[in-house]
């Protein structure tokens, strides 16, 4: 069910949203200050990628004091935008009944997109 979800994702924007993460993720790394914010938006761009069969999880560092600097700076700069953008489509999507798994695909890339300092992505048990 997972390998149908994200090509039909694919299909239907999720291959623009996975380029433009990935493009902003190289602008960022062209800078040295910019390389930890660069490699946060290539985690999003997998995420955004295949989003079904997957989830993020704390990586268990606890609330390290660069973690949480690292995302406040990261939504002073652009991450509470994206956040709003997934919360947005999220919701236009859970609007109908064939959009609801793909609204909440939204809300987990929200909440990746809210705090990526700190969080890994990880594949679901397929039991």
């Amino acid at each position: 069910m997972a390998l149908l979800g994200n090509i039909i994702w694919i299909i239907f924007g999720g291959f623009f949203a996975f380029l433009g993460y990935l493009w902003g993720g190289l602008v960022l790394c062209v800078t040295i200050i910019g390389i930890p914010l660069g490699l946060q938006c290539f985690k999003l761009s997998l995420f955004a990628l295949l989003p079904f069969g997957s989830d993020t999880r704390d990586t268990g560092t606890g609330l390290s004091g660069c973690n949480v600097l690292l995302n406040i700076i990261w939504l002073v700069f652009g991450g509470i935008w994206i956040m709003l953008n997934h919360l947005f489509w999220g919701i236009i999507l859970c609007i109908t009944i064939i959009g609801i798994p793909f609204g909440k695909q939204h809300f987990k890339l929200m909440r990746l997109a809210f705090t990526p300092f700190g969080r890994e992505i990880y594949e679901l048990d397929k039991d």
